[in-house]
């Protein structure tokens, strides 16, 4: 159970770097949770497509240096990473982006049902990455 996990994880973040966006949505519950960072949580499928679509329009990221752990019985699991990006388009609340680079370290959470991402959790240091990109 614990390795299935891990390799969930992995596929999900392999999807995410590859910008395969149908095979990183085929991997989350119908009804998966995501908690935003410093944000609220949104419910199901087709919000999180929409916010990983505004992402997309507003930043460039890759995930490097990733690790994932998971519980024995493959239900709960863990990743941490650091997000190499570029911010694109300004986001709103945020500073102006002009192409502005950075480097964060970030991890998440996992809840695990049926083989699929039932939850997940992100967080990072939003005060480092407002200084990164010179707010």
């Amino acid at each position: 159970m614990r390795d299935q996990a891990i390799a969930l994880i992995q596929r999900y973040y392999t999807a995410f770097n590859a910008g395969d966006m149908a095979t990183f949505t085929s991997l989350l519950a119908d009804d998966v949770a995501h908690d935003i960072n410093q944000g609220k949580r949104e419910i199901g499928k087709a919000a999180f497509t929409q916010f990983m679509q505004h992402m997309g329009r507003c930043y460039q990221e890759e995930l490097v240096d990733l690790v994932v752990m998971a519980s024995d019985d493959g239900h709960r699991a863990a990743a941490e990473f650091t997000v190499l990006g570029k911010y694109l388009v300004t986001d709103e609340g945020l500073p102006p982006a002009v192409g502005q680079t950075y480097r964060l370290p970030a991890g998440a959470f996992f809840e695990i049902r049926g083989g699929k991402v039932a939850r997940v959790s992100n967080y990072y240091n939003l005060k480092d990455w407002v200084a990164q990109v010179g707010g």
